[in-house]
């Protein structure tokens, strides 16, 4: 349907919004300061940069915004080295973030409303368009700093400013779009990924060589005959682990007022392991649950394939259920012969962002750090959770006021440390932690005072210096 058969949503709520206030509250200051005020000592032996994105609306949002499929991207950067810090952050200015500063004003409403701008208002290159989001993630490889999208083109960053140079297919990898969560193999450096589409063939998986060409082009996922929402994946050395929740999309509803997504229990999870060879894909199908992140995956000797992620029982906020939604941090063992499968539960808590050390990936892996409760009476994740997949053992550090977000592995050259980002919710302070790995538990070694608010956010990486 054309544009101009909307009409312009109404603003949204923001005072009364639960995404938009607090410790999400947008952020619209840009600045870049060195010499942060640092509390304990930063480990000289740590050299590099963390980086997180995040959806930072650059104007007060019109029609819906639904966290966290809206929003635009703001990433932020804490660079370490020699025991001091540096704080950087910038938006990522997609043409509709472009034109809307333009303006002075939001244009494009939420992901989820149909309504696009026209030509008078925006131009013939944008109008029909709906908003670019690049706010879920940012991965550095081949050169390449992107920030990544959900099922479209990740827009590459400059590294020397964070400023914007434009959307990036990846030689063509990512022609068709990419997952938000792409995964390199440590061992041949290649950056393997998916997309999923809203038309067929609904499913595709390409791969990036580690040279930064295209190695294999979006290639067709056989077996999928429905529009689904998958976030995140899994890599082994042979395979990429998809789990095919049945959270569909369902555009006709939208056409009558309905939900985008349509959480579908009765149809149950399909399991895909894709041979990165390009081999015939081994199909499971199980009970319905949902996943929105992955820990890490590794093929076992006899041939199986063990898998680490965090199992939930619907989406929630998009599935209506008599009971709230509950997580597990989950190990499921598949025979990708036989189809039979072994799930044992490595924690029952509410858990996410699960992390481990990147060098780790796609080989067996001892520790998952996560955000997670340690007050279950409360709606939030307030506290960071460490899991010893060896010992079966686990730990917590308990940040009192202040909201964390996902940890992140950082190698030293002589020690191993967890960083990731905080906001206090008393004053609304922003902070970057740095917890030692041998034992996160122990609380921060380092604390940097940041010199802005940092908003609640999504994911990133930990970038050590080249």
């Amino acid at each position: 349907m054309s544009a101009p058969e909307f009409t312009r949503p109404a603003p949204v709520d923001v005072v009364h919004h639960s995404h938009l206030t607090g410790v999400f509250e947008p952020q619209r200051e840009e600045v870049d300061v060195g010499g942060l005020d640092v509390i304990g000592e930063l480990p000289g032996d740590l050299q590099g940069a963390y980086l997180r994105n995040g959806p930072n609306p650059r104007f007060d949002p019109i029609g819906s915004y639904i966290y966290p499929l809206d929003g635009d991207g703001m990433v932020h950067r804490v660079e370490v080295t020699g025991g001091t810090a540096r704080y950087t952050n910038r938006f990522v200015r997609t043409p509709m973030v472009e034109a809307e500063e333009k303006a002075g004003h939001v244009i494009w409403p939420g992901v989820t409303d149909l309504y696009t701008p026209g030509v008078e208002e925006v131009g013939p290159e944008l109008a029909g368009r709906p908003r670019e989001l690049p706010d879920i993630n940012v991965v550095r490889h081949s050169g390449r700093l992107l920030a990544m999208a959900e099922t479209s083109l990740p827009y590459r960053l400059n590294p020397e400013d964070l400023s914007t140079l434009g959307p990036d297919n990846c030689d063509g990898a990512m022609s068709v779009g990419s997952t938000a969560h792409p995964k390199i193999d440590p061992v041949t450096g290649e950056m393997v990924l998916f997309n999923y589409m809203l038309e067929a063939p609904y499913l595709t998986w390409s791969v990036v060589a580690a040279d930064g060409s295209a190695a294999r082009p979006p290639t067709a996922v056989d077996g999928v005959d429905t529009p689904l929402m998958i976030h995140d994946m899994a890599l082994t050395r042979r395979y990429i682990v998809l789990m095919l929740c049945p959270l569909v999309f369902d555009m006709a509803a939208v056409l009558t007022g309905g939900s985008v997504l349509d959480w579908r229990p009765e149809k149950g999870t399909r399991i895909a392991l894709i041979p990165r060879d390009g081999g015939r894909v081994r199909w499971l199908t199980c009970d319905a649950y949902w996943v929105w992140h992955f820990a890490n995956a590794f093929d076992l000797p006899d041939g199986r394939v063990s898998v680490d992620y965090v199992e939930w029982t619907y989406p929630g906020g998009f599935a209506k259920a008599p009971a709230p939604s509950t997580g597990s941090l989950v190990r499921v063992v598949i025979d990708p012969e036989s189809g039979h499968l072994t799930k044992d539960v490595m924690s029952d808590r509410d858990v996410e962002f699960p992390r481990v050390d990147d060098r780790e990936l796609a080989a067996p892996h001892r520790a998952i750090a996560t955000v997670g409760k340690l007050d279950v009476s409360r709606g939030r994740q307030d506290s960071l959770w460490f899991f010893d997949t060896v010992r079966g053992t686990q730990c917590h550090w308990d940040p009192g006021s202040v909201s964390v977000g996902e940890p992140i592995f950082m190698p030293g050259a002589q020690h191993e440390y967890w960083g990731m980002i905080g906001t206090d919710r008393n004053d609304m302070s922003s902070w970057f932690f740095v917890l030692p790995a041998e034992d996160p538990g122990s609380g921060p070694m380092a604390k940097v005072r940041l010199p802005i608010r940092v908003p609640a956010g999504l994911h990133g990486a930990w970038l050590p210096a080249q």
